[in-house]
Formats: C-alpha cells, structure tokens, sequence
C-alpha cells in the first residue's frame, strides 16, 4: 500500500498568520502584540502542536489563561479560517493520488485544528476520510524523525512505500532522512503553486520501480 502524505499549510492551502493574528486579536479584544508575544513567543503553540493539550478545550482554556482572550471553538475557527485559501491544484492532486494509494494529512498543528478540519478544510475532509494526522497527535513535530515513523505505523507502511509533499525543505529533508520520498513544494515568486510538479511527483512516485 502506498501512502501519500500531504502537508496542509502553505501545500494544500494558502496560509497568512497576517490575516489570522488581526483576527484574534478582534474575537478576542486584545491587542495583536498581546497574542503575540504571550502565546506565540511564550512557546505555547508550539507545546500545544506536541500535545500539551488533549483537548481543543483544553487548548482554549490555555490561551485565555495566558493571553486574556477568551474564545469560543467557532472563534478560534474563524480566526484560523480567515488566513487559509485553498490552492486549487494542490486539492486536485491529493484528489488524484487518492486514487493511487491512501491519502493522509501530515502537519504540525494543535488538536483544535484537528477537531475543525470539516469547518477548515471542507474540500478534502471527504476524500481524506479520517486520515488527518496532525503532531499534537503524534506527539511530535516535523521535521523530527519520530514524527514520520510514528504516521508510517499507524498504517503500517514502509518509509520506501510513502512519500511527503511539504513546503518545508527541512520537513522533506526529515522525512527523507527516514527512507520516506518527499517533495518540496514551493511557490514561486509570482505568487503562483507550482502543482503540476506536484502532480508530476505523484505519479513518478506512483510508477516508481518496485
């Protein structure tokens, strides 16, 4: 069984914190250096991304502890939401490769993003049907190497028989270093995706010597 795994931000969406920390900042009527310099320099979402919260209530009982804004799972959506855009052909392609093996999410992100990726990311929850792996599960974060061992058991793949499509060249080093395939996903200086290579990976890894 091939396993093709996809990261979500900057690979199957456009993602712009920009957009998302004014948000928050709004919902939550704090002030954006607030968020900021407690949460995010305090290290808490990257604890949060590693499973410091099993919960997404957890989580948001957290962030109004540490920065005053208090906010509802459908904020906290709605905030996340306002930074994402899809990017068309990279959804095409997963849709593509789910017709050649398993398809997966991989991506560093707390279990409130888990939890609403029917709200987020409504163009592939169907396709992906529960295959939505994210670090606070795992316990881990990409690019570190337990990350992708652990996604590769709980499909019982082969590193060989798996490929990752990440924006991130130290993620698609890390999974490389693991035996993994991997595919660096840029976009180029014009804006555009570059989702024909993606496509082009998909099936050189697809009609690869067995």
């Amino acid at each position: 069984m091939d396993v093709y795994f996809f990261d979500c931000d900057k690979t199957l969406y456009d993602y712009d914190f920009h957009k998302r920390l004014p948000k928050l900042a709004e919902l939550g009527r704090v002030s954006q250096y607030r968020l900021a310099s407690s949460w995010w320099a305090g290290g808490f979402e990257r604890a949060a991304e590693i499973g410091e919260y099993s919960t997404s209530e957890e989580y948001l009982d957290a962030f109004a502890e540490v920065t005053g804004a208090r906010l509802s799972l459908a904020q906290w959506q709605e905030a996340r939401k306002a930074a994402m855009t899809p990017i068309p052909g990279a959804i095409a392609a997963l849709h593509e490769a789910a017709g050649l093996g398993t398809v997966s999410l991989l991506s560093n992100n707390p279990i409130p993003f888990k939890d609403s990726l029917p709200v987020l990311t409504p163009e592939i929850v169907d396709v992906l049907g529960g295959n939505d792996l994210v670090s606070a599960v795992l316990g881990a974060r990409k690019p570190e190497r337990r990350i992708y061992t652990r996604a590769l058991g709980r499909y019982g793949v082969k590193p060989e028989d798996a490929i990752l499509f990440d924006d991130s060249i130290a993620n698609v080093e890390g999974a490389r270093e693991t035996g993994m395939h991997a595919y660096h996903f840029v976009k180029r200086d014009d804006g555009t995706f570059d989702t024909d290579g993606m496509r082009d990976a998909i099936h050189a890894f697809a009609n690869r010597p067995r």
